[in-house]
């Protein structure tokens, strides 16, 4: 049996309070945090956990950008934190980390994607509103627009969670349509 987190969400939003002040990157974690916990509740999974490990993943990114992620895991697993910290590291496969359970796919899986959808997103008058997989698709074909975003991560997350691209990228859009409003700035 699992120990529920320690950590709750208003002490994770100070703890990146503490670190991040970007609106740019508040609002990417922020979408994040979304995602993650639409995956908890469809999984069947801790739906503070995995958004508090959403909403934490690039915490000390701004503050820190050369020690990434390592500060931030630092401060959880003091914590006893152990499985966001985890999940963390292994959100950029380059790092060398192993996705081990689904909250680590599911991290992975869902950060440059949902990078690239609010991108996609920002472009269109309706915003998500009316947002297509076929819309994401190709736009993530095209590797000039939202440069930043790393494709070969998207293709293997989604492949680890087991999804697919098209599912994944609608059940995306779906969690972040009733935010649109505070996430496309």
């Amino acid at each position: 049996m699992e120990e529920g987190i320690a950590l709750n969400r208003t002490e994770a939003r100070e703890i990146l309070d503490s670190m991040m002040e970007s609106p740019a990157l508040r609002a990417h974690v922020r979408s994040v945090e979304i995602v993650m916990e639409a995956y908890a509740e469809k999984f069947g999974e801790d739906p503070d956990q995995w958004a508090i490990t959403g909403l934490l993943h690039d915490a000390d990114y701004e503050k820190y950008p050369d020690q990434h992620p390592q500060v931030i895991t630092g401060i959880l697993e003091e914590r006893g934190e152990q499985k966001i910290a985890h999940a963390i590291h292994c959100h950029y496969t380059r790092w060398g980390y192993t996705c081990e359970n689904l909250l680590d796919k599911a991290l992975l899986a869902s950060d440059e994607l949902t990078g690239l959808i609010i991108a996609v997103a920002r472009l269109r008058p309706n915003k998500l509103q009316d947002l297509t997989p076929k819309s994401v698709k190709k736009k993530l074909k095209d590797k000039n627009f939202a440069a930043g975003v790393d494709r070969e991560e998207v293709r293997i997350g989604v492949e680890l969670l087991e999804q697919e691209l098209d599912n994944h990228i609608r059940f995306i859009i779906d969690a972040l349509r009733p935010h649109e409003s505070e996430l496309i700035v």
